[in-house]
């Protein structure tokens, strides 16, 4: 019988390579800002491990150069973009305290974290003074040369800006950035991040542009949408209006090639009693029809096929943020890590929705219908603490576990961890969403009641 010869090797492997391009172009990923304006927040490493094992978030963005914020993301994979507060600006436009701030602030961790962009300041132009933005591009300027200098080729210098750097966006064909600020800071700043190849970083917020009449066109839900006559081009959300009049005002000062960074958007769950548009529905509508949007790839009616890098603010629910309760409300997360609300943020297998529907009982897990909620053999003192630290700054009575109450001894952070983790297992009524303490927690049968400590059961 005659054996057919086989197919070349390279007709083989073609089908494979294309089937893994298609894999990884499907992967989806985020990024968050994480703030840490908050007194019940997780302790920095338990938020790297958490973000790298349970979520497609793969990069973040502080406000800081916390050491301990950069050093928690090493060897995590993670992008980190760090933040230059704005009062240091004028100072690093001299080129010996840029290399000093390099060797202080960046070197010490790179590359074991991968830190990714320095954001030179937060809305500069905005918050002024006028000698923070006569000092903003030359800043940008010496510490990228810094950076060179210290043999760091693979960080990128940029400055996120608050929308209001436009005259006008709407429609999107009539854009322009405010005069003044265009010829003087954005041009020159347009051409060093042409010649960096980074990104210009912009802060879009549709919340903050918000109607009753336009509610659907903010929120990425169906909508009639904004036909611009000059480009022929319908609008349908208010993210591609505004990217796109960001583009038009970048191309009129001769830089539309260069790439444009979400640095920040976001839509609070909560806020002021006025403020009847922060909701939890309107936020779950606008950060998920962000991620689709975004992780299409289908890019904006004047960028057909542009990919935003995209940073949702923020990570946390941040307590000590305000004075507005929206402010403390942007967070994808409450501190204990489970979902202010489902948007696919979770690894599918992790993925639950707390606080979008009734919680229903859990099963008990003994005969006797009691169960108890208490850490994993390999749950870390700093993970259990963070969980401390949550629970009792979140309504739980903590004095048992205080000097002379009845669960005081064993003086030991893993056995008052187990007496109030179960006795917030208890007051939230049961549910295995409250025993998970990102995933430090695990609910048991036996009675874990010594002596004069009886746990609530």
């Amino acid at each position: 019988m005659a054996v057919s010869n086989p197919p070349p090797l390279n007709h083989l492997l073609f089908p494979l390579l294309l089937l893994l391009l298609l894999l990884v172009s499907a992967v989806n990923s985020i990024g968050v800002n994480y703030g840490t304006l908050g007194d019940n927040l997780p302790p920095p490493a338990t938020v790297a491990q958490f973000l790298k094992s349970n979520t497609i978030i793969d990069r973040v963005r502080i406000f800081d150069v916390n050491p301990d914020v950069i050093k928690a993301f090493a060897d995590t994979g993670i992008l980190v973009s760090v933040t230059v507060p704005n009062g240091e600006i004028p100072s690093l436009a001299d080129p010996w305290n840029a290399r000093q701030w390099v060797e202080a602030n960046i070197k010490p961790f790179h590359p074991a974290t991968k830190i990714h962009y320095i954001a030179v300041g937060t809305e500069v132009l905005h918050w002024g003074p006028q000698n923070i933005v006569d000092h903003l591009v030359p800043a940008m300027r010496v510490l990228h040369a810094a950076l060179i200098k210290s043999g760091i080729k693979d960080v990128k210098v940029s400055s996120p800006h608050a929308m209001d750097i436009l005259l006008s966006s709407s429609p999107p064909s009539s854009a322009s950035f405010r005069p003044g600020w265009d010829v003087g800071n954005l041009a020159p700043m347009l051409r060093f991040l042409r010649q960096t190849k980074s990104g210009f970083m912009v802060n879009p917020y549709p919340y903050y542009a918000y109607s009753p009449a336009n509610a659907s066109f903010c929120l990425f839900k169906p909508n009639a949408g904004l036909f611009d006559k000059a480009t022929g081009k319908r609008y349908t959300n208010q993210f591609d209006q505004l990217m796109d009049a960001v583009h038009v005002s970048m191309k009129k000062l001769g830089f539309p090639d260069v790439e444009i960074v979400v640095a920040e958007t976001g839509w609070p769950s909560g806020g002021d009693p006025q403020n009847t548009h922060a909701s939890v529905g309107n936020a779950a509508a606008y950060n998920g029809g962000l991620i689709k949007k975004v992780d299409s790839g289908v890019g904006t009616p004047l960028m057909p096929g542009r990919k935003f890098e995209t940073y949702i603010f923020s990570l946390f629910n941040e307590n000590l943020k305000g004075p507005s309760l929206d402010e403390k409300n942007f967070g994808l997360f409450r501190p204990d890590f489970t979902q202010v609300y489902e948007i696919g943020i979770m690894h599918q297998s992790q993925s639950t929705n707390p606080s979008s529907r009734p919680p229903t009982p859990t099963t008990p897990t003994s005969s006797q219908g009691k169960s108890y909620c208490v850490p994993k053999l390999d749950a870390t003192d700093v993970a259990l603490q963070s969980n401390i630290d949550y629970i009792c700054n979140n309504g739980i009575d903590c004095s048992p576990t205080q000097p002379s109450g009845p669960c005081f001894e064993p003086n030991t952070v893993r056995a008052h961890a187990a007496y109030l983790m179960n006795s917030y297992y208890q007051a939230k009524g049961r549910h295995d969403i409250d025993c998970d303490f990102a995933h430090t927690g695990v609910i048991a049968s036996t009675d874990p009641s010594n002596g004069p400590c009886k746990y609530i059961s």
